[in-house]
């Protein structure tokens, strides 16, 4: 009998064949295998939305694609709403000015322009006159400080009595009125240089002291004019006639 010989050459080659055949037939104990089935492949393709950002996802145990990325497709909606468009709301703006009329930034200063003013002597206190001013306008207005007088062409003008300024401006609704005394003259006749006016100028102040508070009021004097001296001086304004008239 005749025996074939093998190439040396390729005797490597098939004795690979034969154990990858036996490997594919057997599982170790003996046993033949179908082989193993065709593994799901975990590349998951990328979701890219309307925005350009891709979606990344792993494969769970069940063949699940959990989606892990940040990035948003235009298929998302907004928690809470049904679009993807966001509308900015303004909030109401309240009223840029205080409709109180007694509002510090609604009064005007009280002066010739908007009240009426009156100026009689008076029997008591001695030697005094009252000045009264009642607010013809329609808005609050402030009496400031105390008022500047000048009878004739005097070219001075009498100061206040310290003691009579209020705890806070005097302020007169439309209609209301207010007050201040004037000393005219000594009662013991200490006072100097007495004379008789006949007219009288009342300036009123600003918001500051000796600032101008707007147009003067020139009210009447009795008839035979009113005799005063060197001992001249006037309250601050008073919201009651008769603080005005207690000094």
């Amino acid at each position: 009998m005749r025996i074939r010989r093998t190439n040396p050459l390729f005797a490597p080659a098939i004795a690979a064949v034969a154990a990858l055949s036996l490997t594919a037939c057997q599982d170790g104990t003996g046993t033949k295998t179908e082989g193993a089935s065709t593994p799901v492949s975990s590349a998951v393709t990328p979701q890219t939305g309307s925005t350009g950002a891709a979606a990344t996802g792993t494969t769970t145990g069940s063949g699940t694609v959990t989606n892990t990325g940040s990035g948003t497709g235009s298929h998302a909606k907004p928690a809470g709403g049904t679009s993807g468009k966001q509308t900015s709301v303004t909030a109401p703006q309240g009223k840029g000015k205080d409709t109180d009329p007694n509002a510090p930034e609604n009064r005007v200063l009280c002066n010739g322009s908007n009240t009426k003013v009156t100026a009689k002597p008076v029997p008591r206190p001695l030697n005094h006159m009252l000045i009264t001013v009642t607010n013809t306008g329609s808005k609050v207005c402030d009496l400031t400080y105390y008022p500047v007088l000048r009878f004739d062409e005097m070219q001075w003008a009498p100061q206040a009595a310290e003691e009579t300024r209020p705890q806070a401006v005097t302020t007169l609704s439309p209609g209301e009125s207010g007050y201040a005394g004037v000393l005219l003259s000594a009662a013991d006749g200490s006072g100097e240089g007495g004379m008789t006016a006949k007219k009288l100028t009342v300036a009123f102040q600003g918001r500051t002291p000796n600032s101008d508070g707007g147009a003067v009021a020139k009210p009447s004097l009795p008839a035979g004019g009113v005799y005063y001296d060197s001992s001249l001086q006037v309250t601050y304004w008073q919201q009651d006639m008769a603080d005005a008239l207690e000094w």
